[in-house]
């Protein structure tokens, strides 16, 4: 079985090559930040959510679909909510 997740992009970076293939972001996946591949996503940019499957995002996705599947993710208590949906806080990790 394959799980991808909702995450929100925090930060974007190409390799001074340009190389598409190689753009990178930090994503935050409720409090846990990863880098992430981003060639399947250019059109992704900071401050939008993305799903994320074996360290690529896939696809763009718009926060109420984001926030849907955090709600499933809960709902299989495999996750925490975000704070939209729980009023609870992020629990934050230190920058990378």
């Amino acid at each position: 079985m394959c799980l991808a997740v909702p995450g929100k992009v925090l930060d974007i970076r190409t390799p001074e090559s340009g190389a598409p293939m190689s753009t990178v972001g930090t994503i935050d996946f409720q409090g846990t930040r990863l880098e992430v591949g981003l060639a399947f996503t250019p059109e992704a940019k900071v401050g939008d959510w993305v799903l994320v499957h074996a360290g690529y995002a896939l696809s763009v996705l718009d926060e109420a679909e984001a926030l849907e599947t955090w709600t499933y993710l809960k709902a299989a208590g495999l996750a925490d909510l975000p704070p939209e949906l729980s009023g609870g806080q992020y629990r934050r990790q230190p920058p990378l």
